[in-house]
């Protein structure tokens, strides 16, 4: 069963982000790893140069932005989230569809509330954590 990078690699370009997703999922809970922790911490060490939040507040600096709920109106919702997250309009009423839950994760704090906003102009209650 043993199988090549490159050919490890071809097999997930051939499958869809929602799946990709499900089987990232598995794999953390398999080794007891998160992949959030990883992509959020690989900005901040990259950085090095602001000193505005040296002090400590280095958590806060990234957020998760997590749809509460819909409202009225999913299509909108949905557009925002395509647009925020480029999933395939598959993907994103999925994520949609999934709510409550995570839109896009460790994100820096500006952009979080930019998509915030937007989720909420669009009629869906939004938090960030």
């Amino acid at each position: 069963m043993a199988t090549s990078t490159a050919e490890w690699i071809e097999e997930l370009k051939g499958i869809s982000v929602l799946e990709l997703s499900e089987r990232i999922k598995a794999l953390e809970e398999e080794f007891g790893v998160s992949a959030t922790a990883v992509a959020a911490a690989a900005p901040a060490a990259g950085g090095g140069g602001g000193g505005e939040e040296a002090g400590g507040g280095e958590e806060s600096s990234t957020v998760d932005v997590v749809i509460t709920e819909v409202g009225g109106q999913k299509v909108p919702v949905i557009k925002v989230v395509r647009n925020a997250t480029g999933l395939g309009l598959k993907e994103a009423k999925a994520v949609v569809d999934a709510a409550p839950g995570p839109v896009k994760e460790g994100v820096e704090r500006d952009e979080g509330e930019k998509l915030k906003a937007e989720l909420e102009e669009a009629g869906a209650t939004v938090e960030l954590k």
